[in-house]
């Protein structure tokens, strides 16, 4: 077994179906053995979205998802995923090829620092230097990715360590003149590179590959539980909050979703909890959060810090009683300490906390108004809704999309100002439905995001949601879409703008530079690249569009609707800092 045997022998018993890589002779060997062992090997366009790709698997199966890049440029063309994995507390393992250990620093193709470049951004990072180290050093990366809060990290592996020995030795062998004995300065660069070769391989064949352990969910302690139960009994205006790390297993959404139904009061969804009660619960609230907030006596954070969409926690009030559970305590006490801390899963402490709570069900009067106003507020945007004059109206146009949405869907959401109006008016249809980048805010997550999505959930429709600023990031990947049969809905928002931005500049600044585009024919592009594309320039044709779009992708097609938006300030005055 070569390196890239060993390597790949690790990933099948860590449950790994997938590799997600653009290829380089650096980690040649790391395919090759993954495809031999039966895992999928994923070649994009772009190595930013084979991290992205892993992230998604990650988040929607509970193992961490594998990407091999090549070395150098093909590492720092991935540092953007890796960073929005790692705020997003994703768990994924990065294989990164670098140079011959005996040419390291001498000039070699590709030779940098990776370990500096890569050490910010990840949980650990480390470089093999030995063959028979190989094993120990993965299966060790897999429960760091995993434990505590989940994150990236990045395994170095130098080329040698990857080939054959005798390959190996084959590159290293000192060679005199020929008709001539080898001098001793040749002897002695022989004998140097024979025993580095030696220290590289030995011991290689001893190793043995183990089952992947579980890992525990780190617990919140009783005394928080209870401390929390007490102060929630005590309530008559609580507020829930649930983020994304709520949902780091995704095999307990069930038991989260029945623990908040128990605990009966208000709650409010976002990124990867978003969908966890389904459409339309009687205490999932959608709007006027921060007015709900305001008015609350008792506020639960979930997985959610206290930063900007908090107001860095100013949305809560300084009266009401502040619970935080999270497992990083540095989130759970960043810019306000909370009353009771609940140190350990966020989603765990919710079930725990249900179970504890002596009754439930006492707060109908206070849902009932949150309610009104979240009825209220639906009313509002239903006004705004009527189909345009010229081209689609956005508001309009993700409402008709929400009503074609299959129960089993995934929506992947990629963009500024469209993409924030898809999340006021479109509702995943269940949980682990809804991906974002997370507190990154990063453009560009669609098409890794939706390949990994699609291939962990192949049954699922697949759509993503792309402002016309953000498809120009991975717009090529749709040839990996064809290549693959990985047939995704891709809906751009094409007004020619990036609007979120050009709205607050052209007020505050008066010039509107840098943010205009044109209404590119993205379509065809994607057409270009083994997909099926289509035009929605007027509101009569969304739905014969919607329609012809869900056949195409059920035929196996991977599809991009262009849709032409007309000008609209539904979210004006809503940009975050």
């Amino acid at each position: 077994m070569d390196g890239g045997a060993w390597i790949a022998e690790v990933l099948h018993k860590q449950g790994v179906r997938w590799l997600f890589t653009l290829c380089g002779g650096h980690i040649s060997p790391i395919l090759v053995g993954a495809k031999r062992r039966g895992i999928s090997v994923i070649d994009v366009r772009h190595e930013v979205n084979a991290v992205f790709a892993a992230d998604a698997v990650a988040r929607l199966t509970g193992v961490p998802g594998v990407a091999a890049v090549t070395a150098g440029p093909g590492l720092t063309n991935t540092i953007t995923a890796v960073k929005n994995a790692q705020l997003a507390q994703s768990p994924l393992i990065l294989f990164g090829g670098a140079t011959a250990t005996v040419l390291r620093g001498r000039g070699a193709l590709q030779d940098i620092d990776q370990m500096a470049l890569m050490r910010p951004h990840v949980k650990w990072a480390t470089s093999v230097r030995r063959v028979r180290d190989l094993v120990g050093v993965v299966e060790h990366a897999f429960q760091v990715a995993q434990a505590g809060v989940p994150g990236p990290v990045f395994i170095e592996v130098p080329v040698d360590l990857l080939y054959e020995a005798s390959v190996v030795k084959s590159w290293y062998g000192a060679k005199s003149k020929p008709g001539r004995s080898p001098t001793m300065q040749e002897r002695a660069m022989a004998a140097y590179l024979g025993a580095h070769t030696w220290r590289l391989f030995a011991g290689a064949d001893r190793q043995s590959v183990a089952e992947a352990p579980t890992i525990a969910l780190p617990e919140p302690s009783p005394a928080s539980v209870k401390a929390a139960a007490k102060a929630l009994a005590a309530a008559e205006r609580p507020v829930l909050l649930v983020g994304s790390q709520a949902l780091v297993s995704p095999g307990e959404a069930d038991a989260l979703a029945r623990a908040i139904e128990g605990l009966g009061i208000p709650v409010y969804l976002s990124g990867m909890a978003r969908g966890l009660l389904g459409v339309g619960h009687t205490l999932q609230m959608r709007h006027g959060r921060r007015n709900a907030l305001k008015q609350a006596d008792l506020v639960i954070l979930a997985g959610v810090p206290a930063d900007f969409r908090l107001e860095y926690g100013r949305h809560i009030p300084s009266r009401a009683t502040y619970i935080a559970a999270n497992r990083s305590m540095e989130e759970m006490q960043r810019n306000r300490r909370p009353d009771v801390a609940a140190h350990g899963d966020a989603g765990r402490f919710l079930i725990r906390l249900a179970a504890a709570l002596p009754s439930a069900g006492r707060h109908g009067d206070w849902i009932d108004r949150l309610r009104a106003a979240d009825n209220d507020r639906e009313v509002e945007i239903a006004a705004k809704a009527t189909p345009a004059e010229k081209m689609v109206n956005p508001v309009d146009l993700c409402r008709r999309m929400d009503a074609v949405l299959e129960e089993d869907s995934v929506l992947v959401a990629d963009g500024g100002d469209f993409v924030a109006t898809a999340s006021y008016t479109m509702s995943p249809r269940g949980p682990l439905r809804w991906l974002d980048p997370g507190v990154f805010g990063t453009l560009g997550v669609g098409a890794g995001f939706a390949l990994g999505a699609k291939l962990a959930r192949p049954e699922a429709e697949t759509w993503i949601l792309y402002g016309d600023g953000s498809v120009g990031y991975s717009l090529a990947e749709f040839d990996t879409f064809a290549r693959h049969g990985v047939p995704v809905i891709a809906v751009v928002g094409n007004d020619a703008c990036w609007s979120q931005i050009a709205r607050e500049q052209v007020e505050i600044l008066g010039d509107d530079v840098g943010c205009p585009l044109a209404r590119t024919d993205y379509h065809r592009a994607a057409e270009g690249f083994g997909g099926v594309g289509f035009v929605i320039g007027e509101s009569a044709e969304i739905e014969p569009v919607l329609a012809a779009a869900k056949e195409a992708a059920r035929a196996g097609k991977p599809v991009l609707i262009n849709a032409h938006l007309a000008t609209t300030d539904f979210r004006k005055g809503s940009i975050s800092m």
